[in-house]
């Protein structure tokens, strides 16, 4: 079970990963194949990161919740 976790958080980690190297590389003027615009891939980077990073963010707070280990205000009624 822990392994299917473990898992589970890999995935967006690896796609905020991702994320932010297609920004770095903007950044130092390095085009990645598939993307013809610096603009759309820094565009593709950051939501790629925002959504990793959302996913992770979800993970986490599904979890404390389940463990009551979050603030009354972020319980659900």
């Amino acid at each position: 079970m822990r392994l299917f976790a473990l898992l589970i958080v890999l995935v967006p980690i690896f796609f905020a990963m991702f994320g932010i190297k297609l920004m770095r590389d903007t950044l130092f003027g390095i085009s990645v194949l598939p993307i013809s615009s610096l603009s759309l891939q820094f565009l593709l980077g950051a939501l790629s990161f925002g959504i990793g990073l959302y996913l992770i963010g979800s993970f986490i707070l599904h979890r404390d919740r389940k463990r009551n280990k979050v603030q009354q205000r972020f319980k659900r009624p």
